[in-house]
């Protein structure tokens, strides 16, 4: 009983008719006035409304580095050491992206577990079908994603061929140059 009172008190009120709704009903349950857009964050300053609403395209990207899915763990990580970096995209023969392979994936799948691996398959060890994201979607789309995942690196993706790949690193720059501005 003591928790319906409390809803009650937090109850959404309806802007047209008054009627007290529940938290987090999408229509007023008398007039069916859409309340989502009541419940909507507004940005405070420079930094969360960047993040809010700028757009992965906005931010410089690199060229991704990408492998083909027939090449070997001892080409890809040849590959990931002459381009730096942590992560690259596996592609098919349309340049379609099928997995990432991370240092994650070498040190989780490889390292101390599989003998003589230079020459097996990546398709063997890289993570399948990654999560990623459109050059349309939002910074927090982006972070979100990141967070609730545990991703460190997320492709960004066209027409299922990739076009970059954003790093929790990219992220941290681009919010501490945005904090510097403010």
């Amino acid at each position: 009983m003591r928790a319906l009172s409390e809803q009650a008190n937090c109850a959404m009120i309806c802007p047209s008719c008054c009627h007290k709704n529940l938290p987090g009903d999408d229509v007023c349950k008398r007039c069916e006035q859409p309340l989502t857009t009541f419940d909507l964050p507004t940005p405070d300053n420079k930094v969360e409304r960047s993040v809010m609403f700028d757009l992965v395209k906005s931010l410089k990207q690199k060229e991704p580095v990408t492998i083909h899915d027939s090449a070997t763990v001892g080409e890809a990580m040849a590959l990931m050491v002459s381009a730096n970096v942590g992560a690259m995209l596996v592609v098919d023969a349309a340049r379609k992206l099928v997995g990432i392979f991370s240092e994650r994936d070498l040190l989780k799948k490889i390292a101390g577990v599989v003998a003589d691996y230079a020459e097996l398959p990546i398709t063997q060890f890289m993570t399948p079908r990654p999560e990623s994201v459109a050059p349309t979607d939002t910074l927090n789309f982006v972070l979100q994603k990141m967070d609730a995942g545990g991703y460190r690196h997320v492709p960004v993706v066209e027409d299922g061929k990739p076009i970059g790949i954003l790093s929790a690193r990219d992220m941290l720059r681009f919010l501490t140059r945005l904090c510097r501005e403010s």
